[in-house]
């Protein structure tokens, strides 16, 4: 038992807040150079449907992200009544504008709009939310595509904090087409051996404490106990619930620091990667429209 105790490392602490504002740092002088060969402000199109208070806020964050870096944000607001029909015709002249570089429909859109459809009229080439199926096809053949915000960005902050990912037995809890799913894919092309969990899973506890790598994507708060995860396991929350005293995650957080070998803190993990990495895809998107080749060599970069 003392000699456990002695040999206790901390885990690290996957600190997507930090990553986040680095990597912010580093777009400012891409956008710079994109500014300075084309006189063309990179932009993103944020598109709001009704006026609900949590998706108005994600957009304002959205905005402020890309007045940090220097680009422009167009913002679309439209009425809850909007049609299907309507917000495809929006969706279409703004695939259509060249001072558009992205295009971002804030989830979710009132109930009687069909909001597949309208995710799909997307161009691929202006999808830096990865939410078309084309782009998720893509993705998960290994083709060029812009990843899903969420799990794109947990790829980053792995592969900032030289997480070795192949042969590790991942689990995913959450099959959401923008997050499980996605998440799935990349991890099985990063050569893990993945399980997807969900609702319907029997015996959720037996697959967690299989995990090398467990990610939190169910939208449930602290469904996934501590006491389930393996002593070394890198622990992925991607969920966040307001509290009286913060938030907390899809993952109980009570006895995590003593056990995992790395983990993401919430808030401060998951959710800064994900308004960067919809940030840093439409500066991408911005340099491809223009042609210029920064060291990327793919759209998930």
């Amino acid at each position: 038992m003392s000699s456990a105790h002695t040999s206790f490392k901390a885990p690290t602490v996957l600190d997507g807040k930090a990553l986040a504002k680095q990597i912010e740092q580093q777009l400012q002088d891409r956008v710079a150079v994109i500014k300075e060969r084309t006189g063309r402000t990179p932009s993103l199109a944020t598109i709001l449907v009704g006026e609900d208070p949590a998706s108005a806020t994600y957009v304002r964050m959205k905005g402020n992200a890309c007045k940090r870096v220097g680009m422009d944000s167009i913002k679309v607001e439209l009425p809850s009544a909007t049609t299907t029909e309507q917000l495809m015709a929006k969706i279409e002249a703004l695939n259509h504008n060249p001072d558009v570089h992205g295009i971002l429909l804030q989830h979710p859109v009132p109930d009687h709009i069909d909001e597949r459809a309208c995710f799909e009229h997307i161009d691929l080439a202006k999808d830096v939310d990865g939410v078309t199926s084309l782009g998720f096809g893509r993705m998960s053949m290994q083709q060029p595509a812009y990843g899903s915000c969420t799990p794109q960005g947990i790829m980053h902050l792995l592969e900032h904090y030289n997480v070795e990912l192949a042969g590790l037995e991942a689990v995913v809890v959450g099959r959401s087409p923008i997050l499980g799913k996605p998440m799935a894919m990349m991890l099985l092309n990063a050569n893990c051996t993945v399980t997807i969990c969900h609702s319907r899973t029997k015996d959720l506890a037996a697959h967690v404490k299989r995990a090398d790598l467990i990610v939190g994507a169910v939208g449930v708060p602290e469904l996934i106990k501590s006491e389930w995860i393996k002593a070394g396991a890198i622990v992925i929350d991607a969920g966040f619930h307001p509290t009286a005293d913060g938030g907390v995650g899809d993952i109980e957080r009570r006895g995590i620091a003593e056990v995992a070998s790395a983990y993401t803190p919430v808030p401060g993990g998951v959710g800064s990667m994900t308004i960067n990495t919809l940030i840093r895809q439409t500066v991408i998107a911005a340099e491809r429209a223009a042609n210029i080749s920064p060291n990327t060599n793919s759209a998930s970069n």
